[in-house]
């Protein structure tokens, strides 16, 4: 029985030493609300203090933002101006050396033409030249025709005078 009243006070002993009183119990709790509230305190100190920072975070990125978007528009404003006016030079080039191959394609049709003109024109020469060169030649070749057949007929008729002559001669 002894021993059972040894056990069962070693044990009551353990489990008392493990409980607390209510009192105490109170007091931790209300430490532990305080300390709570210290931190509840501190995160919407920090809370507040992260979001103005975001805030204002926020605001300078909306203000860089709208720089970079000025600048973005300046540059592409430039850019297209610069295009455009690339493109005008580009165009009144092209149809300034359009213009000029147009002017030298109708001065070279007309030297053309002149010197065709003028081409055929001694070419009507020539041949005209030709013509009356041949016509003389053929006037010339009758003409020497003429000479030789009467310069034969001549002859002829001198070797027939002469052989009548020596036929009367010796007879």
């Amino acid at each position: 029985m002894s021993a059972l009243i040894t056990l069962s006070n070693v044990s009551l002993d353990t489990v008392y030493k493990d409980m607390v009183t209510q009192a105490q119990q109170e007091i931790t709790l209300q430490q532990i609300m305080a300390h709570l509230d210290s931190i509840r305190k501190d995160m919407v100190i920090l809370e507040k203090s992260e979001f103005a920072n975001l805030r204002a975070e926020n605001e300078k990125m909306k203000i860089e933002l709208d720089q970079v978007k000025q600048q973005l528009m300046t540059e592409t404003g430039k850019i297209r101006a610069d295009s455009k006016l690339d493109i005008n030079l580009e165009r009144s080039r092209v149809t300034d050396m359009f213009t000029d191959q147009e002017r030298k394609l109708m001065e070279a049709t007309t030297e053309f033409h002149k010197k065709d003109a003028n081409t055929n024109s001694i070419i009507s020469e020539i041949s005209n030249k030709i013509d009356t060169e041949i016509a003389s030649l053929k006037t010339l070749m009758e003409s020497n025709k003429l000479d030789t057949i009467r310069y034969l007929a001549a002859s002829v008729f001198t070797c027939l005078a002469i052989a009548l002559g020596f036929y009367r001669f010796w007879k």
